[in-house]
């Protein structure tokens, strides 16, 4: 009887594993499916011209640098405002909050947050943002309604991290006179940092793939910016997704709609690779 038992559970685990492995394989091949067939599509529609310039009638050019600059922009912004706001509210909420109660319904909200519609971080950026802090439509708002779009995906990524590191760590830093800012900052950061890591790079995700919420606050212009006037009230900009949206639904120029997707997976791979590798030069300097 045992024996029998043992032999079909053996087989019901062999077929659930065979399943679990299917999967994972039919997901990995429609994910490389729609990265190669994104690439084929765009990387011979990429041109020095296309890279270089801005879309002009009268020249007859079909340029996106501007697209490009005010991606970047708008990723260096939202992410010098966000980082730290998520990372200190994750620190309060795991190593200074005393009400549990409190914490859990922070945790809670910021969870509900994180789940909203972006179209709806749209509208309320353009009420707030837009037209009651007259900031008009531009770059510096569009960045802080994504800073209000990120900031739960920081916060949650940050304090779950924090989690992880063992008390033992902050009860032997304590034990040999530390203060506890010092010991958070030296022992309990440096040990969290890949979660840390993990929440920039989905806020850079996040961030480099929006479009709705950028169409109702940034704006659509393709004027060359620099970051002093990125940050400044009324000056318009379409990141590379507000682009792609108007290439591809707007004028049906797919080529350059095509192209402009695989400038932003590069983009984004370039981005990840670049935060991974900041990790570990500070894990390597906190060795």
């Amino acid at each position: 009887m045992h024996e029998k038992i043992s032999a079909e559970r053996k087989i019901k685990c062999g077929i659930l594993n065979g399943l679990m492995y299917a999967s994972a394989g039919l997901i990995c091949l429609i994910l490389l499916g729609l990265i190669g067939y994104i690439l084929y599509r765009g990387l011979g529609n990429i041109s020095w011209e296309l890279l270089s310039t801005k879309p002009s009638l009268i020249r007859g050019t079909t340029g996106i640098l501007p697209n490009i600059l005010n991606t970047l922009y708008i990723i260096l912004i939202t992410l010098v405002i966000v980082l730290p706001l998520g990372v200190g509210a994750a620190i309060y909420l795991n190593e200074y909050a005393s009400n549990k109660k409190i914490v859990r319904i922070i945790e809670l909200a910021t969870e509900t947050l994180s789940g909203i519609p972006s179209i709806i971080y749209g509208l309320v950026g353009m009420l707030i943002f837009v037209q009651f802090f007259s900031l008009g439509t531009s770059l510096i708002a569009g960045s802080f309604t994504l800073v209000i779009m990120t900031l739960p995906t920081v916060i949650r990524t940050t304090q779950e991290s924090l989690k992880t590191v063992p008390n033992g760590y902050r009860e032997g830093s304590l034990a040999l006179g530390a203060g506890k800012w010092y010991m958070i900052r030296t022992v309990v950061l440096p040990s969290a940092i890949d979660g840390i890591v993990t929440g920039c790079i989905l806020s850079v995700g996040r961030i480099v793939g929006e479009s709705a919420a950028l169409l109702f606050t940034a704006g659509m212009a393709n004027e060359i910016l620099n970051l002093k006037d990125a940050v400044l009230p009324g000056n318009a900009g379409s990141t590379l997704t507000v682009s792609l949206y108007m290439y591809a639904k707007e004028r049906g120029e797919f080529e350059i709609a095509f192209a402009i997707a695989a400038i932003l997976l590069v983009l984004t791979f370039i981005i990840n690779m670049s935060a991974k590798m900041a990790a570990k030069i500070l894990k390597k300097g906190r060795g």
